[in-house]
């Protein structure tokens, strides 16, 4: 079985490239030439060297002792959360904003939903000198209001997206409204494993030096370079396939995704895509979509800004349809509680996406012997609101 992307743009029945005309150029510009540009000496010179005395690359290898206490089994947390902008994204817009500049692009637009992306791409614009204009729901807005602040002190245009459901699937439709308007200048730095071919593949790439450290930082301390289980949290499913991109293969590592169950997957307040989605077309991919029996999209919801996504990248569709990956569903009672554990047992504020994976912890036996390497995609500083109103601190 063939887990990485194919020849035309596809993981098994999912991917391809759905767009309409005036953004055929732009795509078919990326497609020609992406993987010639990342893979170039120069290029990988310049973003390693950008991953490690910017971003402050390698993110430590963590052995929760307490947490292993806990659960009786050895945890170790892949702490992505201690990266410049306090999460995985920025390994990403690293990538993306030095094949922009190489494109010539002078213009970046973006899409975000718990905001870390848009922190990272204003963040990266801002050390490029180029303009940023990233589109927020007004949900979100309103609930990561931190990171809102953080993106206007950056430089970033914010601009709300005010249709639907005012979360991530409706900023993402404004970000590509935005890109059809202005298809020479400016570079779309998609935050997901979603969106047309190439970008789930190209995304994963740029995230995939998660993996690639877990396996000498796991030879270092264990002297493996594979953990028996691979936590992450799952909503477009960057941080996912970053951790698991050089495990695909290794039938021996078990692949968990947590997905956003909210109030309970059958009560109509959900994400869990893997549970409600079915084979569809959003944003221009194929995947696993949660739409109406006439292909409408039904709006997603979760605690958590940066997982209530209507579907799935083509990746973990593939993954989950062909059982590599096991997806779980947690609701947002069991996120939030899963996330203050790990304040109080490790003295780490974990983002409420990181406390979906957490909370697999709960779900999911596992031997004494095992390895289990969780990654804590970001910090929980942008939450803090969401958690003093949860608890009634």
């Amino acid at each position: 079985m063939q887990y990485h992307v194919d020849s035309n743009g596809y993981y098994g029945a999912f991917g391809g490239a759905f767009i309409p005309e005036m953004l055929y150029p732009n795509v078919e510009e990326l497609r020609r030439v992406y993987l010639d540009i990342i893979q170039d000496a120069s290029f990988q010179k310049e973003f390693r060297q950008l991953l490690k005395d910017y971003a402050g690359r390698p993110s430590p290898l963590y052995l929760a002792e307490r947490l292993s206490e806990k659960y009786q089994t050895k945890i170790y947390l892949k702490r992505e959360d201690l990266n410049h902008t306090g999460a995985h994204k920025i390994n990403n817009t690293i990538g993306q904003i030095l094949l922009a500049k190489r494109l010539g692009k002078k213009r970046i637009i973006a899409e975000t939903g718990a905001g870390q992306h848009g922190v990272a791409t204003a963040t990266v614009c801002a050390l490029a000198g180029i303009e940023s204009v990233v589109y927020m729901g007004e949900v979100d807005i309103e609930r990561q209001a931190p990171n809102v602040a953080r993106m206007k002190m950056l430089g970033a245009t914010v601009r709300p997206a005010t249709c639907g459901s005012k979360t991530l699937k409706d900023a993402t439709n404004e970000a590509i409204r935005d890109w059809i308007s202005n298809p020479v200048d400016t570079h779309y730095i998609i935050g997901s494993v979603v969106g047309p071919h190439p970008y789930p593949d190209m995304v994963a790439r740029f995230q995939s030096i998660i993996s690639e450290e877990i396996a000498w930082q796991l030879q270092e301390k264990e002297g493996v370079r594979a953990p028996h289980h691979m936590i992450a949290c799952v909503g477009g499913g960057s941080n996912a396939a970053g951790g698991f991109f050089h495990y695909l293969e290794d039938s021996n590592v078990n692949l968990i995704a947590a997905e956003a169950g909210g109030k309970g997957v059958t009560t109509g307040q959900s994400a869990a895509t893997s549970r409600l989605g079915h084979i569809g077309i959003i944003h221009g991919s194929k995947t696993l979509l949660m739409q109406t029996d006439d292909g409408q999209i039904i709006e997603p919801y979760s605690i958590s800004a940066g997982l209530d996504y209507p579907g799935v990248g083509p990746l973990l569709a593939h993954l989950y349809t062909t059982e590599r990956a096991e997806f779980i569903p947690v609701t947002d009672d069991e996120a939030m509680k899963a996330g203050r554990a790990l304040c109080q047992l490790e003295g780490i504020v974990p983002a409420i996406e990181c406390g979906h994976a957490l909370a697999v912890l709960d779900k999911k036996a596992f031997d004494p012997d095992d390895i289990v390497c969780l990654l804590l995609s970001g910090r929980g500083d942008k939450d803090l609101d969401t958690y003093i109103n949860y608890f009634r601190f």
